[in-house]
C-alpha cells in the first residue's frame, strides 16, 4: 500500500468546484445540502478542531442522527486529519462511555439534546448546529483554504463491532486504508452514478450508509438519507421513479416488500444489500417488485465493503437455479481481496473458518486489553464459517461463536433459520439456544409477530432435517432484540427468553411464561 498522504481537502474542493449548487444530500426532514455547503461546513468544522489543538490521528467522536448534518460532520472530521469515531445516535450513556474507554476520545461533535450526557462523561462537545458551522450559504466560487494532506499511516477511522457476541470492540483504520476502501467501493459499483442520481439510504449513517455516501458523492450524485424504514415516506419516492438505487439490508427489504406488494418499481437500477443472509423466499419477493436488481456484497467492521461481490445478474442466476444450496452466497472476492478457509470441520473438509486479507482492511482491534494488531502477514480470522463453492464464490454458513453444542452434536443455527425463513405465519425467526444440564444446549426457535399455527408450520419446514437439528422449543415475541445496526443478537434473544419464561430442563424440556 502506498504511503502517499491522503488529499482529503483538495478532493472535496474539487467536488465543490465541479458540482457547486447541485444537491449532495437531502434527508427525511426536507433539509438539503449542496456540494458548496458541504465543502464550506466541513472545512469550517475542520478549522474548529484544529484550533482546539487537534493533532493528526487523534480520535474525535461524532454522535449524529441520520440527517444532512451527519454528512458534512463526517467529512469535516476527516479533513482535520482526526481519527473519526462515529457513535450510533441510539447508543445509551453506558454504551457511549464504553466506546469512550476504548477509543479515549475527548471531543464529540453532536447536537444540544445530547449535551448533558457528554458533560456527564467529562467530554468536550461541539454543537453541529452552532451558526458558524451549520448556517453558511456561500456561492460555489467562494475561497476556502485548502488544508494539508493527511499522512496515510495515521489513524483515520474507528468503528465499533455490533456487539452480538459480547461488548463491542473498536476497529481501527488508517487514513490510507480508508481511502483505499473508498476507491475499491467506487470501482466496484455496478454502474457510474449520473450527476444528480439519487440513492436512498435508511440504515444508520455510522456504517454502510456512510460508505455508500462517500462513493456516491465522488460521482456528483445525491444521497437521500432517512432515519429508518418509514414506508409512508419511502413509497412516494419509489413511485416517482426519482431513485436510481437503494441500500436495503434483508431486514429493510423484507419490510418494503411486505408493505408495498404487489406494487412494482422497475425503474430502480439497483438494490444494494448485505449485512445479513438473503433467503430465496425474500429474493423472490424482491424480484417480483423490482426485477433482477439485487446486488449482494459482504463487508465487516474489520474490513468494510466490498470483500466479495455478487452482482445483479449473478444474484438472479444463483437464486433461480433448480435448488439453492443452504447458506448465504456473497459472491467472488473483490479486486485485491484474498479469501481462504481454515480449520475445516470434521464433517466436511471443504467447510471451515473464513480468513481474509486485503489492502483496505483495518489495522487491528481495540478491546479492554488495548490495541491488538492483525497478524503480521495480514490475515484476519473473520469469525464466520463457510466454504468456496465450485464456481469460486464464498458461501457463508454461520458464525463460529453461534455454533450450538447439543446432545454431542455441533449445530449451525443459520442452517435452521434458512429452512424456517419461508414461514408465512410470522415475521423473522431467530434460532438460538438455552443452557441445559441434560442436553448441553437446547435449540429454540423464537418467532416475531407470530400468527396461529406458526409452530406447526416450523415443524413441517424442518421435518427433513436430522432430529438433533430441529428446535425443541418455540417462543413467540412481539419484537426480537436488535442492536443499533439492526442486527439480531442471539445472546440477547436467549437472555430475553430466560427473563420472561421458566425453563423446566430434562429429556423433554418445556418453557412456561413467568407470571406478571
Amino acid at each position: 500500500m502506498s504511503n502517499m498522504p491522503i488529499a482529503w481537502s483538495s478532493s472535496l474542493h474539487t467536488l465543490a468546484q465541479r458540482f457547486g449548487e447541485d444537491i449532495a444530500a437531502m434527508d427525511g426532514q426536507a433539509n438539503t445540502l449542496t456540494y458548496a455547503e458541504l465543502n464550506q461546513r466541513a472545512h469550517t468544522l475542520a478549522a474548529v478542531l484544529i484550533a482546539k489543538g487537534l493533532v493528526a490521528g487523534q480520535p474525535v467522536a461524532t454522535l449524529m442522527p441520520n440527517s444532512v448534518d451527519a454528512v458534512w460532520v463526517s467529512y469535516g472530521v476527516r479533513l482535520a486529519g482526526a481519527c473519526e469515531t462515529p457513535l450510533s445516535w441510539s447508543y445509551t450513556l453506558d454504551e457511549i462511555d464504553w466506546c469512550r474507554q476504548l477509543a479515549s476520545f475527548k471531543h464529540v461533535v453532536t447536537l444540544d439534546q445530547r449535551a448533558e450526557q457528554m458533560v456527564t462523561l467529562g467530554l468536550s462537545w461541539i454543537d453541529a448546529r452552532e451558526p458558524n458551522l451549520a448556517s453558511m450559504r456561500l456561492p460555489p466560487t467562494s475561497i476556502v483554504a485548502t488544508l494539508p494532506s493527511v499522512p496515510a499511516e495515521t489513524p483515520g477511522r474507528l468503528l465499533f463491532t455490533s456487539g452480538t457476541t459480547g461488548k463491542p470492540k473498536g476497529v481501527l483504520y488508517t487514513h490510507g486504508a480508508r481511502w483505499q476502501g473508498e476507491q475499491l467501493l467506487k470501482a466496484s459499483l455496478p454502474f457510474v452514478p449520473a450527476r444528480g442520481a439519487r440513492i436512498l439510504l435508511m440504515t444508520p449513517f455510522v456504517h454502510g450508509s456512510s460508505l455508500l455516501t462517500f462513493a456516491w458523492l465522488d460521482h456528483g450524485g445525491t444521497i437521500v438519507l432517512h432515519d429508518g424504514v418509514n414506508v409512508e415516506r419511502i413509497s412516494p419516492l419509489l413511485e416517482s421513479d426519482s431513485l436510481a438505487a437503494i441500500f436495503a439490508p434483508p431486514t429493510v427489504l423484507a419490510k418494503i416488500t411486505n408493505a408495498l406488494a404487489p406494487k412494482q418499481f422497475p425503474s430502480l437500477q439497483c438494490i444494494f444489500t448485505g449485512t445479513q443472509p438473503l433467503t430465496p423466499a425474500l429474493y423472490q419477493r424482491a424480484h417480483a417488485m423490482f426485477g433482477p436488481k439485487v446486488r449482494i456484497t459482504f463487508g465487516k467492521s474489520e474490513c468494510v465493503n466490498p470483500i466479495t461481490i455478487l452482482d445483479r445478474q449473478d444474484t438472479h442466476d444463483y437464486f433461480t437455479q433448480a435448488e439453492v444450496p443452504p447458506g448465504a452466497c456473497v459472491g467472488w472476492p473483490a479486486s485485491g481481496v484474498e479469501i481462504k478457509i481454515e480449520a475445516p470441520t470434521s464433517e466436511d473438509q471443504s467447510h471451515g473458518e473464513v480468513w481474509l486479507r486485503s489492502p483496505h482492511m483495518s489495522a487491528g482491534l481495540i478491546d479492554a486489553n488495548g490495541f491488538r494488531p492483525h497478524t503480521p502477514d495480514g490475515w484476519h480470522d473473520t469469525g464466520d464459517l463457510g466454504y468456496i463453492d465450485t464456481a469460486g464464490r464464498l458461501v457463508l454458513t454461520g458464525r463460529v461463536a453461534d455454533v450450538i453444542k447439543t446432545g454431542g452434536y455441533r449445530v449451525n443455527p443459520d442452517e435452521i433459520e434458512v429452512a424456517l425463513a419461508s414461514n408465512a405465519l410470522c415475521g423473522q425467526i431467530c434460532v438460538t439456544s438455552l443452557a441445559s444440564d441434560y442436553w448441553g444446549e437446547i435449540i429454540i426457535a423464537v418467532g416475531e409477530g407470530v400468527q396461529n399455527g406458526w409452530e406447526e408450520a416450523c415443524e413441517k419446514l424442518v421435518a427433513g432435517m436430522s432430529k438433533h437439528k430441529r428446535p425443541r422449543l418455540f417462543v413467540a415475541v412481539a419484537t426480537l432484540p436488535r442492536n443499533p445496526q439492526g442486527k439480531i443478537s442471539r445472546r440477547q434473544v436467549s437472555r430475553h427468553v430466560l427473563e420472561t419464561h421458566i425453563l423446566n430442563d430434562g429429556q423433554y424440556p418445556t418453557l412456561h411464561p413467568k407470571a406478571h
